[in-house]
């Protein structure tokens, strides 16, 4: 089952973006949530906040960071 992506979660790319000069692993934040949850704004923004890119984009360009262990019952449908 594919996890849920939700407003202000941090995430990193998982594809190559040299169109908007952003690489696989760079770290952003989702701000808004578009197309009924197909595709999501994120934020990349350098260590003092400043945003340098922010782009729409289809959730299999990035993955979804954890700070908390995840357990598969957390994942599954309730």
């Amino acid at each position: 089952m594919k996890e849920s992506v939700n407003l202000l979660d941090v995430v990193a790319l998982t594809v190559n973006l040299p169109e908007h000069n952003l690489w696989r692993g760079q770290v952003g934040t989702v701000v808004e949530v578009l197309a009924n949850g197909k595709a999501f704004e994120v934020e990349f923004s350098d260590s003092d906040g400043r945003t340098y890119a922010s782009l729409g984009l289809r959730p299999d360009q990035f993955m979804v960071l954890h700070y908390e262990p995840i357990f598969a019952d957390d994942l599954m449908p309730a």
